[in-house]
């Protein structure tokens, strides 16, 4: 972590990175949509890294666990994806809003309200494959912020098929 010894413990770790199937970050990272085993993989390559921005950050991994892929491999199976979005994206009502800054101080102008009913998990997967659902950790040694699944913008639409303006 970038405050270890200063605002956290020296020992403080972190990780932060932003996930998208099929494309590399920076550290190697991506998301595998497994569709033999029904699951997402989180997934490292070592040679994949940036060696000029993210060296001595390789070279710590490298001593402590080595360049090969995870294992065991970090995953979520399609099924308790589907679980737990079940229970959290069924009925959603999604706002559309503008914003602005004044003084520093941010405000928001509600324009409308939408009510997204029967969410389609199969899209939900797809929608991962195709880069419109992006993953994000946040997680630090003392404080972990968990894992987002993150819809890009405008994308709603390919994961209901009733949608309301209310």
């Amino acid at each position: 972590h970038k405050r270890a010894g200063t605002k956290h413990p020296a020992s403080e770790m972190s990780f932060r990175q932003t996930l998208t199937a099929g494309q590399r970050t920076n550290r190697g990272f991506t998301i595998v949509v497994n569709y033999d085993v029904r699951r997402l993989e989180v997934s490292f390559d070592g040679n994949a890294v940036d060696t000029l921005e993210h060296g001595d950050w390789l070279a710590s991994v490298e001593r402590r666990i080595n360049l090969s892929e995870l294992d065991p491999q970090p995953y979520w199976g399609f099924d308790d994806l589907f679980h737990k979005a079940g229970t959290k994206l069924g009925k959603t009502l999604y706002a559309i809003a503008e914003r602005k800054r004044i003084g520093g101080i941010e405000y928001f102008k509600y324009l409308n309200f939408l009510m997204l009913e029967d969410f389609k998990m199969d899209n939900f997967i797809d929608a991962i494959a195709n880069g419109d659902i992006l993953v994000d950790f946040d997680a630090r040694t003392g404080h972990n912020h968990g894992t987002k699944f993150r819809l890009k913008q405008q994308r709603y639409r390919m994961l209901y098929d009733s949608i309301k303006s209310i």
